[in-house]
């Protein structure tokens, strides 16, 4: 079906499902090119619903910088929501993209987002409606390639039977390169192996297929080892030097999305060295962007959208160092347009009063949002989160006392060696910021309280650990529903169900493919969406497998085992993550980096970076550098 029968039948299938704004396109600054002027054409693809991909910055940094290239144009693709879905499936219409109509499966690359790992089945669902093959070993020459980004991907192994390639790291180099692979591979005619092993020689580029993993005879990973002489191991991560320019010609979409607003990127990486967050050590180093042309983005972008929202983004937006002055001249600059800025992570120890009063001027009311993670000093020493009751409670009072009534505090349970006596913490904390409302803007005053449940994530010092018990997390659960009621006091938290996938994805290995295409045939989809699990789908997929679910989950990890994801270089040294997890059991913390320096080995990369492109203003490393085949990877050998 070509890109006019699509439009035509869209006329009759549009009336009748949910929301139909989400398959038009034609929004306010989508850019259509026409097709014959691109020698390479990219789909980008969030596998999720509209509401939930429009307002992903990643994929509006790539759709922004690739559609600058005038050999290349890139349009977007979203997952239907299952009544249209269903609607599709009747009519026989293909997965397309929004602003041409055209059939996802006429492009060179389709690159997906993969931010996290309960996605996966959505991206089976994506391919299948594309009417490409789910395994990449069955693709030709005519077949877009499946590129895949994100943070769910510094672990590809799951995944790895379904993609072609994975980009790891910053994207904005990455996808360059790969761009530009693609159009020589063209040119060439050259058969479909010849252009992934030209993407393996592209720096944080990994194509799994050149790549064999065996087990013993426990079924540990024993060795990861290379199949062509491009196949490197490790694959270092991609790092940009510096930030390139933001995107400011946001796409205005017609309908209500999860966050309509224009986001501007100030600052990328984190220093504070929480154990159990993956994205801040991924992300490593810090990257920031000056005032000048963050004030400047803000202002093309408001321009160019008509926003009355901007988002200030970052992992720790109060940690940039010019937080301050940036808040000020955004006022001085936009007060009179009473524009609202949002400053997401807030950290407890660095929201100052005077950050505070700023953003109260900005118009900024409703609730505020602190995330202690843990509620007793103990567990935040575990977790390198070491911020003092004190100091949470003095915090709270500042924020009540300048007029906002609802805080949201965030905690996790299943730490490791976290007794119900850490989690009834919780519950007192929450009660004493209460408390503290109370006196200063009595009845009120709100707390809303979110509780998710810890996974063990790659790359980070707690990635050994074992997830908490089933009966353990719902012991924590009830104890929290019991002791955090009354006016004043809401408490949500995520279905233990939802976790398990999530660990079972993000610490897995090749094998996992099995289960996720398995779970897929058996109805699995939008595994995000509490309504949609099928957890039973899930069990009989690692049934089907002969696989154990707890193999996955619920049991530590030997310092020595070969991790599915060792052969991803985060730019973190192992022997750095192994002392700060012998840190964690001895409840010692870490100062912020910026501090003093722990050589995590990351500034020796970045610094080479540097180097390396002098004068660089943005660009990532040309492709190919220490581009050659070196050891397999293999189980270390510790005493």
């Amino acid at each position: 079906m070509n890109a006019t029968d699509i439009e035509n039948t869209l006329h009759h299938i549009l009336p009748t499902v949910e929301r139909p704004g989400r398959y038009t396109g034609g929004e306010l600054n989508q850019i259509v090119k026409p097709w014959d002027s691109a020698s390479v054409r990219v789909a980008l693809a969030f596998p999720d619903i509209y509401d939930l991909g429009m307002p992903n910055l990643g994929l509006a940094i790539l759709y922004d910088l690739l559609n600058r290239r005038d050999d290349v144009l890139a349009e977007r693709v979203y997952l239907p929501w299952i009544d249209m879905e269903a609607a599709m499936r009747e009519a026989r219409i293909p997965l397309y993209a929004l602003e041409s109509k055209r059939p996802v499966s006429e492009f060179d690359i389709l690159g997906v987002s993969l931010p996290y790992e309960t996605l996966y089945t959505n991206l089976l669902n994506l391919l299948d409606l594309s009417g490409i093959p789910l395994r990449a070993a069955e693709r030709a020459n005519d077949d877009p390639l499946v590129v895949a980004g994100g943070h769910a991907t510094f672990n590809p192994e799951p995944m790895a039977d379904f993609i072609d390639a994975f980009a790891i790291g910053d994207g904005e180099g990455l996808i360059t390169d790969i761009v530009d692979a693609v159009r020589e591979w063209k040119n060439s005619g050259s058969p479909r192996e010849a252009l992934l092993r030209s993407l393996a020689r592209i720096e944080g580029v990994y194509v799994p297929s050149l790549y064999r993993v065996t087990y013993d005879e426990q079924g540990l990973p024993e060795i990861v080892e290379s199949l062509a002489p491009e196949a490197r191991t490790p694959i270092l991560k991609r790092i940009c030097p510096e930030l390139p320019p933001p995107v400011t010609r946001f796409i205005v979409p017609y309908i209500d999305v999860v966050q309509n607003r224009a986001a501007i990127e100030i600052m990328r990486g984190c220093t504070r060295g929480c154990r159990f967050c993956h994205a801040g050590m991924v992300t490593r180093p810090v990257r920031e962007r000056a005032v000048d042309e963050i004030v400047t983005a803000i202002e093309e972008a408001l321009a160019q959208t008509g926003y009355e929202e901007v988002a200030l983004l970052s992992l720790s937006s109060s940690d940039y160092d010019e937080i301050l002055d940036l808040v000020r001249e955004v006022g001085k600059r936009f007060g009179e347009q009473r524009i609202n800025v949002a400053l997401p992570s807030l950290r407890i120890e660095s929201v100052s009063v005077d950050l505070m009063e700023l953003l109260q001027g900005s118009g900024r009311r409703g609730g505020f949002t602190l995330a202690p993670e843990a509620a007793s000093e103990r567990m935040r020493r575990l977790i390198n989160k070491p911020v003092s009751t004190d100091g949470v409670l003095s915090t709270a009072r500042e924020i009540y006392s300048r007029g906002w009534q609802t805080i949201k505090l965030y905690f996790m349970i299943g730490h490791p060696s976290e007794t119900l006596d850490d989690v009834r913490e919780i519950a007192r904390l929450a009660k004493a910021v209460l408390t503290e409302g109370r006196k200063a803007i009595g009845g009120r005053a709100k707390v809303n309280v979110g509780v998710s449940t810890f996974v063990p994530k790659p790359h980070t010092p707690l990635q050994w650990v074992a997830c908490d018990a089933a009966e353990q997390v719902e012991a924590k659960q009830h104890l929290l529903s019991r002791e955090l009621r009354g006016k004043g006091l809401k408490l949500s938290w995520n279905d233990f169900r939802e976790t398990m996938v999530e660990a079972w994805l993000s610490r897995g290995d090749r094998r996992l493919g099995e289960v996720v295409l398995e779970a897929w045939r058996r109805g699995a989809r939008f595994d995000a969406w509490q309504d949609q699990l099928r957890y039973d789908a899930w069990l009989d997929a690692f049934e089907s497998a002969g696989l154990d679910p707890a193999f996955y989950t619920h049991r530590d990890r030997a310092l020595d085992e070969l991790l599915p994801w060792d052969h991803i270089d985060a730019g973190l040294k192992k022997s750095f993550l192994i002392e700060d997890y012998g840190w964690s059991l001895e409840d010692r913390t870490r100062v912020d980096c910026r501090d003093e320096c722990f050589a995590c080995g990351i500034l020796p990369k970045f610094k080479s970076l540097r180097r390396e492109h002098p004068g660089d203003v943005w660009e990532c490393p040309e492709s190919g550098k220490s581009a050659g085949n070196s050891a397999p990877v293999e189980r270390e050998s510790r005493t």
